[in-house]
C-alpha cells in the first residue's frame, strides 16, 4: 500500500458497505456468490465489510448508503417486478453510479439499466436508462450459452482475461459512445454479433457473465473494492495480495478450454 493508504486503515475507520439489490428476486446462477467474495476479500485485507439487502420495502436511501452496489440476474417476472420497484428509485441509483460508486449488474440487472429491453419477442420494458444499451429478444430456443472469455477494457484492472459462464435470451446493443466491459475471445457476448460484452460506464460494470464471475475472476473483485475504498475516501489504496492459487487453476481450466492459454 501506498504511505497515504497505509496511515488510514486499520483505524476503525475503515468500514465497506455493499448494497445487495433484490437477493431474493435477482440471484439466478450462482449470482449471490458474487457478495460472499467481496466481503471476503475486503476482510481479507482489513477492511471490515458488511453486505446490506436493498429489497422492495427498503426506502431509496439505503442505495445512497452504499459505497458498492451488486445486483444478479433473474427470470422474467422477477426482473419485471423489480423493475417496478426500482423505477421508484432510479435518481438515488442514478446519482450514485454518476458519482462513481462501483457496481455489478449481471444479466437481467444489465438489463434494467439500459434505456429499455424485452421479455420475448413482442413485449418492451422501459429501463432506467443508466447505461446507453437496450436489449432485445428473438424469443425462446435462441440462447446464448456456454462458457466465455473476453479481454477487459477496465482501466487499471490487473488481469484483463475474464472467464466466466453465460446463458442469455436477450440481445444486448450499445448505443453511441458507450464503452463495452471487454472485447469477447471465446463466446457469444452482448449479442453474438459485434464481440462486445457488457458495458463499463464510470465505474458500473453491467455484464452476462454468471457463475459467479468474481469466483474466477478475483482481480475484478480487487478492482470493485479498490473504487469502492477510493470513491468513499479519496484515497487510492494498493491491496495486498491475497492467495488466489485455487481461483487461478479453475481460471487456467476454462482459459485452456476455450483455447486461450
Amino acid at each position: 500500500m501506498n504511505e497515504t493508504t497505509e496511515k488510514n486503515m486499520g483505524t476503525g475507520r475503515d468500514h465497506l458497505v455493499i448494497g445487495w439489490l433484490y437477493p431474493e428476486l435477482m440471484s439466478t446462477y450462482g449470482d449471490q456468490g458474487n457478495v460472499r467474495i467481496l466481503l471476503d476479500r475486503a476482510k481479507g485485507r482489513g477492511i471490515s465489510a458488511e453486505a446490506r439487502i436493498i429489497s422492495l420495502d427498503s426506502p431509496a436511501r439505503e442505495i445512497a448508503k452504499a459505497d458498492l452496489l451488486f445486483m444478479g440476474g433473474a427470470q422474467d417476472q422477477s426482473q419485471k417486478i423489480v423493475s417496478d420497484d426500482l423505477m421508484k428509485k432510479k435518481s438515488v441509483l442514478e446519482e450514485a453510479v454518476k458519482r462513481g460508486v462501483p457496481g455489478l449488474y449481471v444479466c437481467g440487472a444489465y438489463q434494467l439499466l439500459g434505456q429499455h429491453y424485452a421479455i420475448g419477442e413482442h413485449t418492451k420494458m422501459p429501463g432506467l436508462g443508466i447505461f446507453d444499451c437496450h436489449t432485445e429478444n428473438p424469443g425462446t430456443g435462441n440462447r446464448m450459452i456456454g462458457e466465455i472469455v473476453l479481454e477487459a477494457e477496465v482501466p487499471g484492472i490487473s488481469d484483463r482475461l475474464v472467464a466466466g459462464f453465460e446463458n442469455h435470451g436477450g440481445r444486448t446493443f450499445l448505443h453511441n459512445s458507450a464503452g463495452s466491459f471487454g472485447k469477447v475471445k471465446s463466446g457469444f457476448g452482448n449479442n453474438g454479433e459485434d464481440g462486445k460484452e457488457g458495458i463499463l460506464y464510470k465505474n458500473s460494470i453491467g455484464t452476462y457473465l454468471h457463475g459467479p464471475i468474481l469466483s474466477k475472476n478475483p482481480a475484478l473483485a480487487d478492482w470493485l473494492i479498490g473504487k469502492a475504498y477510493e470513491i468513499k475516501y479519496g484515497l487510492p489504496v494498493e491491496l495486498a495480495s491475497l492467495d488466489d492459487d485455487f481461483e487461478r487453476k479453475a481460471r487456467a481450466v476454462l482459459l485452456k478450454r476455450a483455447g486461450i492459454r
